[in-house]
């Protein structure tokens, strides 16, 4: 029964995950026509600033999401300090999420020959799980107990 309440909670964490997702990706490209329609007018600022800023927001916006909710309960002692340090290493390993998405989009397209759209999806569903996974072993991984010795 341990197990299946693990695998049940382990599920309802992931869907939150996703869900919160899906929003990011709302913001990224909100943020992106923004930018890329109102604000910037050359090439450099258009294809690449305006991508970088709305990146920014959708991570800012996933990891708001992972520090308030879904993993609020693995938060101890909330303090600038600890959500600066989590943000930098969220930052870091959706970055990480990023290139392994774009590695598996281009080895796709290799292998398969499949249209940009699919290989992205393909690529977003491994980099998602990549992503999870470092979210929840890495930047809100559980703390262990201190023991201490009594005399």
């Amino acid at each position: 029964m341990i197990r299946r309440k693990n695998v049940m909670r382990l599920l309802k964490t992931y869907l939150e995950f996703l869900a919160t997702r899906l929003f990011g990706t709302g913001i990224d490209t909100l943020v992106l026509w923004i930018c890329s329609d109102f604000l910037f007018s050359t090439y450099w600022t258009i294809y690449v600033l305006s991508p970088i800023i709305s990146f920014e927001f959708a991570v800012l916006s996933n990891f708001l999401w992972s520090y308030c909710w879904i993993w609020k309960s693995r938060i101890g002692q909330r303090s600038t300090r600890d959500f600066c340090y989590r943000f930098v290493i969220f930052n870091l390993s959706s970055g990480v999420g990023f290139l392994v998405k774009m590695l598996f989009l281009l080895l796709f397209e290799k292998i398969f020959g499949w249209d940009v759209i699919y290989c992205n999806f393909a690529a977003l569903i491994i980099s998602g799980l990549f992503n999870y996974f470092l979210a929840d072993a890495i930047v809100f991984r559980k703390k262990r107990a201190v023991v201490t010795e009594t005399e």
